[in-house]
């Protein structure tokens, strides 16, 4: 998995800040639903997690979707002043993570996303889709 470290990156975990998380999340979204991001849901960390305060978990239909979904995710993120804190998986188009430290961005093909199923490791985690990713 190719990893790459981001340059002067735009924030960390941050308890106090969750509603610019939420900015965040709601931008990261967007940007995943116009590239057709299908499944998308939001799990928020705040309460299970010392990590991250959000995880956006999409998939597309193939690698190359994957991987145009991740691209628009950074693309929005970076307009509005962020950097992912590490990119891993952009090469492949199989499980692209992008890590902001307080919102963390899963971008999978179908098959790794039930393989490793993440809503289901997490699933005391509230579901904030409807309210920060309504279609």
């Amino acid at each position: 998995m190719q990893t790459l470290q981001a340059q002067g990156a735009a924030t960390t975990h941050d308890p106090e800040g969750t509603d610019h998380s939420e900015d965040r999340v709601r931008a990261a979204a967007a940007a995943a639903l116009d590239r057709k991001a299908q499944d998308l849901r939001v799990l928020e960390l705040t309460e299970v997690s010392d990590f991250t305060d959000f995880f956006v978990i999409c998939n597309g239909a193939n690698a190359r979707q994957v991987s145009s979904i991740a691209e628009a995710v950074e693309r929005r993120l970076r307009a509005d002043g962020a950097r992912p804190l590490h990119l891993e998986g952009a090469g492949r188009g199989q499980w692209v993570l992008l890590d902001y430290g307080d919102v963390v961005v899963h971008v999978f093909d179908a098959e790794r996303r039930e393989l490793y199923r993440l809503e289901r490791l997490w699933s005391d985690a509230p579901d904030r889709t409807a309210e920060l990713a309504p279609d």
